[in-house]
């Protein structure tokens, strides 16, 4: 057997206008020649074309030239420009870094050079090595991934807070997740619904109703942050609802305003196959609402009683808390025969803290300052359908599902 030590590899790189078959041809030269494709990666930019192929030769037999020297005459035939170079490294191939991350960095107009050019320069001086990038987006970039890698095992621990500055300073959202097989086949979405999937907070609405605003919103406000026990804050503010009539909850229910990209985010999930759920700290009445109206799978939320056509003031047990969030995901969950790694968690309030811990991707959207310093993932995006970024999911996939359905 040869040693490796003596196998030569040589690393072409074509560049020029893209047009369809040029990889058809040059691949075909290379087959002919009987030299193996060791790698090979292909980027097209404004059609521009930029082809990088390893070719491993073996050890002894031919120098390589001939299949060279077929390459550059094809190149030049297309208007392309081929240069090539001998690798260094010895092997069949370079040793892989065992440890990758992918970087969403999602901003809310455009994402600058200066966003970019920190976020690089984070990634040097952390020791990580960036091995792709891509656009998500259209029209102006305001969205990219990056795939990166290091010897290290510490991902977004590490890259978090050495990132966190870099999003303060250019308005990015820069969201940091393992590079695995789970970030790619996640099944299962639970919503929160008040300023999550609607715009609006339904008990600050219906306090509005009951002559109670005031009081109403400022406990919704001190129970959001975390500040308040969320059961006692919730029975505290049905207390201030007490006669109001079930007329005025359809009027509210009619008008629930959807998040901007709610219904583009529920129709992309569900073309892909997933399960959609709503799981409230808020009121059924409206939740099923919302469900029908996007056609969900679950939706779970607390329950007012009612007694001859009127609110009693009172909230049947048991109330869906925080901790009781995060039962319900890992139920659905479990219905469903998934991994909690497939599953997305998506809120804004310190009692959706719980189920976004627990799913494989938690996202605080839009959410209150405590919460989003505690949750692993923050987006503060005006679209709900941005989500799918995190996902890799490109506009041009989304337009390419739409034409389907």
């Amino acid at each position: 057997m040869s040693d490796q030590s003596e196998r030569r590899c040589v690393l072409i790189t074509v560049t020029g206008k893209d047009s369809p078959g040029i990889t058809a041809a040059l691949t075909r030269i290379i087959a002919d020649s009987g030299v193996d494709i060791l790698d090979m990666e292909q980027v097209t930019i404004q059609e521009l074309l930029s082809l990088s192929i390893v070719l491993d030769y073996g050890a002894g037999g031919d120098d390589g030239r001939p299949l060279l020297k077929d390459l550059l005459f094809a190149a030049k035939e297309m208007g392309l420009e081929l240069d090539f170079h001998v690798l260094a490294h010895s092997g069949l191939a370079p040793p892989l870094r065992p440890h990758r991350w992918v970087l969403t960095l999602i901003a809310h107009d455009r994402l600058s050079s200066g966003a970019i050019a920190a976020v690089s320069r984070v990634l040097a001086e952390s020791g990580y090595n960036i091995e792709k990038i891509q656009r998500l987006d259209q029209g102006r970039v305001r969205c990219l991934e990056m795939v990166v890698a290091s010897d290290r095992p510490e991902g977004a621990s590490l890259l978090k807070p050495a990132l966190l500055p870099v999003g303060r300073e250019f308005s990015v959202d820069i969201a940091v997740q393992p590079d695995n097989l789970f970030r790619r086949v996640k099944r299962l979405v639970v919503l929160d619904l008040d300023s999550t999937l609607i715009q609006t907070e339904v008990i600050d609405e219906l306090g509005r109703r009951a002559g109670a605003a005031e009081a109403v919103a400022r406990i919704t406000a001190q129970a959001m942050e975390g500040h308040l026990d969320f059961p006692e804050s919730l029975r505290e503010r049905v207390a201030l609802l007490r006669g109001l009539p079930v007329s005025v909850l359809e009027e509210v229910a009619q008008a629930l305003p959807l998040t901007p990209g709610a219904t583009k985010l529920i129709r992309t999930l569900k073309h892909l196959g997933y399960r959609i759920a709503i799981i409230s700290g808020g009121f059924r009445y409206f939740s099923e609402r919302v469900k029908e109206r996007l056609d969900l799978d679950y939706a779970y939320a607390n329950t007012l009683e009612i007694e001859n056509g009127q609110l009693t003031g009172r909230v049947l047990d048991p109330i869906i808390d925080g901790e009781r969030k995060a039962e319900i995901l890992e139920e659905i969950a479990r219905l469903e025969h998934l991994r909690l790694d497939q599953v997305i968690a998506v809120g804004d309030g310190a009692n959706d803290l719980p189920m976004l811990s627990k799913a494989g991707l938690g996202i605080a959207f839009n959410a209150k300052a405590s919460v989003r310093e505690a949750a692993e993932h923050s987006l503060n995006q005006t679209r709900l359908d941005t989500i799918l970024f995190l996902l890799g999911i490109t506009q041009n996939d989304i337009a390419a599902l739409e034409q389907e359905g």
